[in-house]
């Protein structure tokens, strides 16, 4: 991390451990790979752009080579998330690939796999209001801590672990609802 302050050309380190987990993370709260590159792609130039401003923040206690650099990272992709659904909300379209995505009555097989157990509970956590959702994708996904996911969401760990508790319930309570 200091390293790439102070040369900006070693910044190519931080981007190669923590592109994959931004890019999922914004796959999953985008809900479109298109997005997910877009704000994936401003995260990381956000973050190149800001990297002066960055403040080591991480505890001796926290062990050796730990950094709140992932926290501050994923801080600036939620940003970058939210501007990406405002600018859909201002300028809606549908892609050209939805037309294709009507299930034909007669296409069994297409019917099945859209009952997919996995895929339901996937639908469950999408309709999870904003914080459930990000603290359940920041925990299962990108397997981020309580303090980390806290960080990120400018919440203590004592809510971020109520949220995922609650978001847990909420997605089984929802899956039941379905199999009945």
């Amino acid at each position: 991390m200091v390293a790439a302050q102070a040369d900006p050309a070693r910044f190519e380190a931080l981007y190669r451990k923590y592109l994959a987990q931004v890019y999922s993370y914004a796959v999953y709260e985008l809900g479109d790979h298109h997005d997910a590159e877009d704000a994936t792609e401003r995260t990381f130039l956000s973050a190149l752009t800001n990297l002066a401003r960055f403040e080591e923040r991480a505890r001796s206690d926290d062990g050796e080579g730990a950094s709140t650099f992932r926290v501050w990272l994923f801080q600036i992709a939620r940003n970058a998330v939210s501007d990406q659904r405002r600018g859909r909300r201002r300028r809606p379209e549908a892609p050209l690939e939805a037309a294709g995505d009507a299930i034909d009555p007669v296409d069994i097989e297409r019917l099945v796999v859209g009952r997919d157990e996995s895929a339901a509970a996937w639908r469950a956590v999408r309709r999870l209001s904003g914080d459930r959702r990000r603290a359940v994708v920041l925990r299962f996904v990108d397997e981020m801590s309580t303090a980390e996911i806290a960080g990120i969401l400018g919440r203590s760990e004592g809510a971020v672990r109520v949220l995922i508790h609650r978001a847990l319930r909420t997605v089984a309570a929802d899956l039941r609802a379905r199999d009945r």
